[in-house]
């Protein structure tokens, strides 16, 4: 029914390491039925620290089974019984990744004792399997070694059942083990309370400093995503060991959600927030009359002493406007530095004909950098979400209650809180806007 396992390893993420030696010990809620313990030869070098820290040397596993001379048996043992492992997590990354690698799929039901421990036992400064066996009096014999840390978490585990385990064991599992996929340092509570609007969603660690923020069209959702998969990469490992607690902030929309998000790392900087620290804009779409008098469009980097007509962060982007403002005005791709085999010897219109294309693609450009709001119904909300673009600068968003008039900007301002503005803004708003220009008024024109 139950397989209690405790495994020793050369490293704290599967992808990359190897385990050293596997403990199971079969288990059917009132009695040990059988045990399987073996040393591994994990393939690659033990780190001195972990030796240290188990005893296992790399000359004691050298002659011991790969583990995929064992997995065969290990899945037997394992296969249709609940996996139970204090943190469970970790023992459940590198065996499923492991097994999998030798051909096994495995997708057990799962428990935490770790979990367990804190709900029979609360109260307790530290839950982990050294603190709670000490506080709990049990004997651990040959800690830090896969037998002995096993038995122990099975000693444990009699001892959560003797304390009302039955019902929350059947809680657990009844929750599909939601709460088994967090790190172990979540109070569970921090998603529970998590509710299915936009909004924008902080991890913090022990010291409750934000370390990552992001964004979701449903919060509880989003978050939960985090956690599960199988990736058993160094980082993912690290970043989840570091989330100590979840708090959030709900929004109107996804897109205003999007927006505060890029807000809150500009301002607070997390350590695992990576992409829009080295986002801006690099690329532009410039103006410049040729030789023979032709007005030109033509893409490159930006620079320091001139201002493009508009501004994006990828190549893609400023490509994607550029052959948009060919085909809606009628440009020629040659002259736009788009098409290389387009003709520009045979172009039969003369600049003066031409120019006036290129003026009003111009226009459209500036239009935006115009004044505008974007208007959004709400799932969640009574009111209507507000974004408002002043001059082509981002002022605020908010939400506006029916009373007030949208054509009417100061109006507006009073219900906008204002943000500072930044170029991963500016690229979502600009986007939003092209995709849905039903949602957008105008004020200059």
């Amino acid at each position: 029914m139950y397989a209690i396992v405790d495994i020793e390893t050369t490293g704290s993420h599967a992808h990359n390491n190897g385990v050293t030696e596997i403990a199971i010990v079969l288990h059917n809620g009132e009695e040990v039925e059988g045990r399987f313990e073996t040393l591994i030869n994990p393939k690659v070098a033990i780190p001195s620290y972990i030796s240290y820290l188990t005893g296992i040397t790399n000359d004691m596993v050298a002659t011991a089974p790969a583990f995929n001379e064992v997995a065969a048996n290990i899945f037997r043992l394992l296969n249709g019984r609940i996996f139970i492992a204090h943190n469970v997590n970790f023992d459940y990354s590198f065996i499923k990744y492991h097994l999998r690698e030798c051909g096994f799929e495995w997708s057990p039901k799962k428990l935490c004792t770790l979990r367990l421990s804190k709900k029979a036992f609360p109260g307790f400064p530290k839950y982990g399997l050294g603190h709670i066996c000490r506080e709990l009096e049990i004997i651990v014999e040959n800690r830090h070694r896969a037998g002995g840390d096993a038995d122990a978490t099975a000693k444990l585990f009699e001892k959560i059942f003797e304390k009302g385990g039955e019902k929350l064991i059947r809680e657990s599992l009844k929750k599909e083990n939601r709460e088994q996929i967090l790190p172990p340092h979540v109070n569970p509570a921090d998603v529970n309370n998590l509710p299915y609007t936009p909004g924008v969603y902080y991890f913090h660690d022990s010291k409750h400093k934000v370390i990552y923020v992001g964004k979701a069209k449903s919060l509880k959702k989003r978050v939960v995503s985090h956690f599960t998969g199988l990736n058993t990469g160094k980082k993912r490992q690290e970043f989840l060991r570091n989330i100590h607690a979840i708090s959030f902030k709900e929004c109107p929309t996804e897109l205003t959600a999007s927006i505060f998000e890029s807000v809150e790392i500009k301002r607070l900087w997390p350590e695992y927030n990576i992409s829009q620290k080295s986002f801006q804009q690099r690329y532009g779409i410039y103006s410049f009359k040729d030789s023979r008098g032709y007005l030109r469009l033509a893409i490159d980097r930006k620079r320091k002493y001139f201002e493009p007509e508009l501004a994006f962060p990828v190549l893609t982007d400023a490509h994607r406007m550029l052959w948009k403002m060919v085909k809606e005005f009628n440009l020629h791709p040659g002259l736009c530095f788009l098409d290389k085999t387009a003709s520009l010897d045979e172009y039969d219109l003369l600049p003066e004909e031409y120019n006036p294309r290129v003026e009003d693609a111009i226009v459209y450009i500036k239009k935006q950098l115009g004044t505008y709001a974007i208007f959004e119904d709400c799932d969640f909300f009574k009111e209507t979400s507000c974004i408002l673009i002043e001059k082509g600068k981002f002022y605020g968003m908010g939400l506006l209650p029916d009373n007030v008039d949208p054509l009417k900007i100061e109006g507006l301002k009073t219900h906008l809180t204002q943000y500072p503005e930044n170029d991963v803004i500016h690229s979502l708003v600009r986007s939003f806007s092209e995709r849905k220009p039903g949602a957008v008024i105008r004020f200059d024109e």
